[in-house]
């Protein structure tokens, strides 16, 4: 078990009244509980809060204009466990459960459809865990990680071509080509404990043998000690915040600290 406790300050500045989404709160799930948190906005705005579906997490709407500032903090106990993935094998299709059959496809920013050959041919031998395992190894081997060398528009077929990327690009060419070879694969945003640049981070979850995976072929932080915000197809879903207006970033700073760990 791991305590992790998590600081997050947003200002941003708005030049009309925006509507804003925010993904911003650990969620809770089976291998992660929420001991304490709390989210508030300067000024104070109301707020409307939506869960459930497909994707993991809480989101929430409000409206911002002019100066902007939002706090979140949580201390979060996490209890996950290294698994050997090596030794997991992929679901049968027919087992998958209706709200992971969407992480199949593809989607905006993850074109499995366009990886098949590619990965037929370079992983021909390969199945389940150890097939993830060998993309996640071909993904680190083959990128380098390179700050501002892509957009919000970057696919991962564009990822794949000029062989860079930062954390969000590396997910994506990952669920790609998990996904091309029938394995459902979805994005996560995470706090990482350990990332040497503190900021949100994205990773990718796996579904073998009948459960969620986190892999991140970026290798900049110990996956054991994560905490997950939210999750969804790519990047379109995990956004830590999406606004419908003009914003300018006034500045953003994100801790993530352990400050207990029991055996």
């Amino acid at each position: 078990m791991t305590r992790i406790r998590i600081e997050v300050t947003l200002e941003y500045h708005f030049t009309e009244p925006t509507e804003l989404l925010l993904a911003l709160e650990a969620a809770t799930t089976p291998d992660q509980h929420v001991v304490e948190d709390r989210l508030f906005f300067v000024p104070e705005a109301e707020v409307t809060k939506i869960s459930g579906g497909s994707n993991v997490g809480t989101r929430c709407w409000t409206i911002a204009d002019g100066a902007w500032r939002s706090d979140y903090g949580a201390v979060v106990d996490v209890d996950r466990h290294a698994v050997d993935l090596a030794t997991l094998e992929s679901s049968a299709l027919a087992t998958i459960p209706a709200d992971v059959i969407p992480f199949l496809w593809p989607s905006r920013y993850c074109e499995a459809d366009r990886f098949w050959s590619f990965v037929d041919a370079e992983f021909a031998r390969l199945s389940g865990g150890a097939l993830v395992l060998a993309i996640v190894d071909w993904v680190r081997l083959h990128l380098r990680y390179t700050w501002g060398s892509s957009t919000s528009t970057t696919t991962a077929v564009d990822t794949f071509v000029s062989r860079e990327g930062v954390c969000r690009d590396y997910a994506h060419l990952v669920a790609a080509l998990v996904r091309a070879r029938d394995i459902p694969a979805r994005l996560t945003s995470v706090y990482a404990w350990g990332l040497a640049q503190p900021d949100f981070h994205a990773v990718v979850e796996v579904w073998l043998d009948g459960a969620w995976h986190i892999v991140d072929a970026t290798g900049l932080a110990p996956v054991e000690q994560m905490v997950r915000i939210a999750t969804g197809r790519d990047a379109t879903d995990i956004a830590f915040m999406t606004a419908f207006g003009r914003t300018t970033l006034v500045q953003q700073s994100v801790s993530v600290k352990m400050i207990e760990k029991a055996t």
